[in-house]
């Protein structure tokens, strides 16, 4: 589903490098990304989903070359195979939990907003613990339960590649293991593979693979 070959990226006029010789996440699979602060995890998630775009390499994403499309492409590709859960939620203020949950379909042609797809944001939001809050603006909601709307939107769009920056950061232990039994059940379903930043060392166990990413960020060379 992914495949990463020789990336470097530079963060502002010089001062660090991400570099990744290789990174191959096979579809289905579940890797967790653990590392200090600083050291390009939060990079590398954007990079794959063409958020940011890398100095030199390359990113397969499904077997589209993410490094050489252009920012519509890039849209397209994430909104038809990515599910993204950021870790400042990216929600909008001035819609709703639903109208949020729902808003892959609303900037992209190519996705379409059907009954089916409605029903299954209301199953979600359900599953979720926030089947109830569906009406609420941002303002009007918890940071957990901001965190439980970015996760529906994440998965709504039944993405091949979900890709998870501290999802369940801002839940109690016992909502996080709900969380992440949800992203993985959603997951399996779509045969979907699971790449997640995390500093929860507790949830480590549930995935199949752990990389730790201290290795990845250098100095740039002068």
């Amino acid at each position: 589903m992914v495949d990463i070959d020789d990336l470097v990226f530079t963060y502002g006029s010089g001062g660090f490098q991400l570099r990744v010789p290789k990174l191959a996440l096979a579809r289905g699979e579940r890797l967790a990304i653990v590392g200090p602060s600083g050291s390009g995890k939060t990079t590398l998630l954007n990079l794959i989903a063409g958020i940011l775009t890398p100095d030199s390499g390359q990113i397969l994403v499904d077997g589209a070359a993410v490094t050489g499309l252009g920012e519509a492409a890039r849209r397209r590709l994430r909104a038809s195979h990515i599910g993204f859960v950021f870790q400042d939620f990216a929600l909008l203020d001035y819609l709703s939990a639903r109208q949020n949950i729902l808003y892959p379909y609303r900037i992209t042609p190519a996705l379409s907003l059907t009954p089916e797809v409605r029903a299954r944001a209301q199953v979600l939001a359900a599953a979720c613990g926030i089947g109830d809050k569906l009406d609420r603006h941002p303002a009007a909601l918890s940071q957990g339960e901001k965190q439980r709307v970015a996760i529906c939107r994440a998965l709504v769009t039944q993405p091949k590649l979900i890709l998870s920056d501290e999802a369940t950061g801002n839940l109690d232990p016992d909502s996080k293991a709900r969380i992440l039994d949800l992203l993985f059940e959603q997951a399996a379903a779509a045969g979907a593979a699971v790449l997640a930043v995390t500093h929860d060392h507790e949830l480590l166990p549930r995935f199949e693979r752990v990389l730790d990413f201290a290795q990845y960020r250098q100095e740039a060379p002068v």
